[in-house]
């Protein structure tokens, strides 16, 4: 490990990123990391508390947990946060009508929204539905608004399948903020409400928990801009450079989810 395991002390919970830490995505459910199965199920017998914190948006949460478990990890529904239940809480509270620019495995997720006349745009990695035609309805239906509110289901760059690295949802959320002269609200990873949500599911303050996670700025960036700590693993998206970040540095580098896991109980009691 590149950095001191006394920088874990009086850790209550943990927040475990999925892609890139618990396994690669990829067709036929994708493949666990090596030791990760093990590991969750470590850490939940060790008294932690233990919740899932994800930007996976081509996936419902439900289809999302049934890989998994189908994978041998021991997640629930209940244990998951991610974007899409958060991006339709925030439009009953605002009262917003989006037009979707989503993959069609998260359209479940928003049935109970009203899309009738849109007055905002949600965006998510919609994965081969990034056409020209669907990013450019997007940008019209922004263009036709007095006051375009553009939400994004994350910022990621890239993520990291069984097949290689993949676009994320950010590049096409950045080509309709300089399309249309405006700045996304993100809801996900590394929007600090995000991470404050699943810090309340989790019971736990920030000072008291730590965010595993294989992006440096998504999860270690974000979780420590909202006084948490963070752990990077060099498995999923990881980048020799991210040891280097000019603007970001974890509170430890481990090699995966396993090493992690091992340096966390280590100092448990402390």
């Amino acid at each position: 490990m590149a950095a001191g395991g006394d920088r874990l002390a009086g850790v209550r919970g943990v927040l475990l990123d999925i892609s890139g830490v618990l396994y690669d995505s990829g067709e036929g459910g994708g493949r666990p990391i090596a030791g990760s199965v093990d590991a969750v199920a470590r850490l939940k017998r060790s008294g932690l508390k233990v919740r899932f914190c994800t930007n996976e948006s081509q996936k419902s949460r439900g289809r999302l947990v049934g890989e998994l478990r189908g994978l041998g990890f021991d997640v629930s529904e209940a244990e998951v946060t991610a974007p899409p239940p958060a991006a339709c809480r925030l439009l009953q509270e605002r009262g917003l009508r989006p037009h979707l620019l989503v993959h069609d495995e998260v359209r479940s997720e928003f049935d109970h929204i009203d899309t009738s006349n849109p007055n905002c745009v949600v965006i998510g990695d919609a994965g081969d539905h990034f056409s020209y035609r669907n990013l450019n309805r997007a940008f019209q239906v922004l263009m036709g608004l007095a006051d375009p509110v553009l939400l994004s289901l994350g910022s990621g760059r890239y993520y990291k399948q069984s097949s290689g690295l993949m676009l994320d949802v950010g590049c096409y959320m950045k080509a309709l903020e300089y399309a249309c002269g405006i700045q996304a609200q993100v809801v996900g990873k590394p929007s600090p409400e995000f991470f404050r949500s699943a810090l309340r599911e989790l019971g736990v303050e920030a000072h008291q928990a730590v965010m595993v996670g294989d992006d440096i700025v998504g999860d270690v960036g974000g979780a420590q801009r909202c006084g948490m700590r963070a752990l990077q693993v060099r498995t999923g998206k990881f980048r020799p450079s991210d040891e280097h970040h000019p603007e970001v540095k974890a509170d430890g580098y481990v090699d995966n989810l396993a090493e992690a896991v091992d340096l966390l109980l280590q100092h448990a009691d402390q």
